[in-house]
């Protein structure tokens, strides 16, 4: 991918107490990363907070801010940063007022984690599709009824705003968007430096199948919950799963069910699509070779699968989300 644009990019990172200091940390690092590479300047990274007072993270970490917030006024060319943190809840008025006169105006905004949430207090996510942190998802629903909240990918762009969930997810977010501003090749540097994956897509929920479930008290039931993400490929029925339990078919799906919260059947579509996925964005096997590691045995069954848990077709999800090498195989 080309660079869309190639003049220095400023980042602006609203700093105060209380934030979460990986949602600060995690994307300055990708964007520092992508300045501190080999060639022309392309980022230049700002932190601020009310009164350029310094802070302290919500795990005590202190933070020394380089300005004060009320004197920037972000303009064309600046991403501004929105973190999230124990206290965003709580809406400093003088940060969400900052927010609202003066957020609208930059280029790009960016949230972190429950950043999100100071991005709707401030009226920012009115009319858009947003997301945050799993946890804080039906608190934005119900208290900012103008925001098409969407509680399960790990991050969300509709035009100049882009959202992400918990923590972690704003690096994945950050290097989309070095990825948009400076090519695929710059990205991947920064990842591989990070020691991260590439351009975790967006759409990927922020659970994994594991993580979405809960895990089961009894030994037996996380027994198999370990052997149906270890053997995606297996006979994974109620029967051949009951019977590694060594239970009842119905006292097996009714055990799974109660404690884990989902049917052995819907837990095991999750693991087999979310294993499909991995080999779709990393591999260069076919979708035929990728149904049967999957355990869906023929692409058609992975195709359904696909277009009932994504809304596409495998195809249509590598061409969006898989590594962009020519010499893979596409059939």
């Amino acid at each position: 991918m080309s660079p869309r644009h190639a003049s220095v990019r400023n980042v602006l990172v609203i700093l105060y107490d209380g934030v979460q200091s990986l949602d600060v940390t995690g994307p300055v690092e990708v964007f520092a990363g992508a300045a501190r590479a080999p060639g022309p300047a392309r980022y230049a990274i700002r932190t601020v907070s009310l009164g350029g007072a310094p802070v302290r993270s919500s795990s005590g970490l202190a933070l020394l801010p380089d300005g004060a917030l009320e004197g920037e006024r972000p303009g064309p060319g600046t991403t501004l940063l929105v973190p999230g943190g124990r206290y965003s809840a709580d809406f400093e008025p003088r940060l969400t007022d900052w927010l609202r006169a003066h957020g609208g105006a930059a280029q790009r905004l960016v949230s972190v984690c429950t950043g999100g949430l100071l991005l709707a207090e401030a009226g920012l996510l009115d009319g858009r599709r947003a997301t945050t942190h799993w946890n804080a998802c039906e608190r934005m629903a119900r208290d900012y009824p103008a925001v098409d909240v969407d509680p399960d990918p790990i991050y969300v762009r509709d035009g100049p705003v882009s959202t992400s969930a918990g923590v972690t997810a704003g690096i994945d977010l950050a290097l989309a968007l070095v990825e948009e501003d400076f090519g695929r090749d710059l990205a991947l540097t920064v990842a591989r430096h990070l020691v991260v994956f590439l351009r975790r897509p967006g759409n990927q929920a922020q659970f994994s199948a594991q993580l979405a479930a809960q895990t089961a008290r009894r030994e037996p039931l996380r027994d198999v919950q370990q052997w149906i993400t270890e053997h995606p490929q297996e006979d994974l029925g109620v029967e051949a799963l009951a019977a590694r339990a060594r239970l009842s078919s119905r006292h097996f799906a009714r055990a799974f069910r109660a404690e884990t919260g989902v049917t052995p059947g819907r837990y095991v579509e999750r693991v087999r699509v979310e294993h499909a996925r991995r080999l779709l964005e990393d591999s260069a096997q076919g979708v035929a070779q990728i149904a049967r590691a999957c355990g869906y045995g023929t692409p058609e069954a992975l195709r359904r699968a696909f277009v009932k848990t994504l809304g596409q077709s495998p195809a249509e999800y590598r061409s969006r989300f898989g590594a962009r090498d020519e010499r893979r195989t596409r059939r």
